[in-house]
């Protein structure tokens, strides 16, 4: 499988793959939601299951019991507020959070002026990603690569310097231990440096400017960032004035959850389908 490069080439690839995906979508009452999933059923990818009615907590419940009877492949989210899916999804008996995981965003942005798709995590979820949440994180988003066909995916932690700052920045040390970690394998088939900063991880010339040495080159597949403010910051700054165009999953639950904000277009959250449906 050659690698997707941009979004268009998701759905191509999708289409070209065949088979559908059952949906459950919850409170559908929004254009933009339908929108998005009627051009996934009009491309052949998924099927759509609405999930609809008066009380949105009972529809969350319904929604999220189907994904977990295996009646639904992919969760979606319309017009309702998140905490109420998140609740439904959280349910420590009915919910569909795998055990041993934790629920993590990951996202993936077309950017104009980069070659190929970019992934980062977390935007949206995790306020601050412990050690442990954030090699679930990196195992996450590897996957993520992989099926796009990214045989190798580089993987940059970020921080706003290079060097490891114990004192101020305590996460920076469990880079290193986290680096030495993928050396064994322990997240699978990728490449992982840091602390880079984000033009370091991105552009192979300022990499050689610091007279860096990096084995992700200054080409990375997906981004790591220490904390949700960073994450949220570089998405919204991706849309705005970047021109990006994304996709988001949550991860860590029994099948992909796609939780659109009020302000994602609906082409973001068909593609937001799409990047599930992979």
């Amino acid at each position: 499988m050659s690698p997707i490069k941009t979004l268009n080439d998701l759905t191509r690839f999708l289409q070209q793959r065949g088979g559908r995906k059952r949906v459950a979508v919850v409170c559908a009452d929004d254009a933009s939601t339908r929108y998005a999933v009627e051009k996934g059923r009009e491309m052949g990818f998924i099927e759509p299951i609405y999930v609809d009615g008066d009380d949105k907590d009972d529809c969350a419940r319904r929604a999220v019991a189907m994904c977990k009877a295996g009646e639904a492949d992919i969760l979606m989210k319309g017009l309702l507020n998140t905490d109420t899916l998140l609740r439904a999804i959280l349910d420590k008996e009915q919910g569909i959070l795998r055990p041993g995981r934790v629920l993590t965003h990951i996202c993936v942005a077309e950017i104009p002026k980069y070659e190929k798709l970019l992934f980062f995590t977390d935007a949206a979820v995790i306020p601050v990603p412990s050690g442990a949440q954030r090699r679930q994180q990196i195992g996450y988003v590897n996957y993520a690569c992989h099926a796009l066909g990214i045989e190798e995916p580089r993987i940059a932690l970020i921080h706003c310097a290079e060097k490891v700052s114990e004192k101020t920045f305590p996460y920076t040390k469990d880079y290193l231990q986290i680096i030495a970690e993928a050396q064994t394998g322990k997240f699978g088939r990728c490449i992982i440096d840091g602390p880079l900063d984000l033009k370091t991880s991105l552009d192979a010339v300022s990499l050689r400017e610091k007279s860096i040495r990096s084995a992700i080159d200054g080409q990375a597949d997906a981004l790591i960032f220490p904390d949700i403010v960073a994450g949220n910051v570089f998405y919204k700054t991706l849309t705005l004035f970047a021109y990006a165009r994304t996709a988001g999953v949550l991860q860590g639950t029994l099948c992909p959850c796609v939780v659109p904000s009020r302000a994602d277009s609906p082409e973001s959250k068909f593609h937001s389908l799409a990047l599930a449906a992979v």
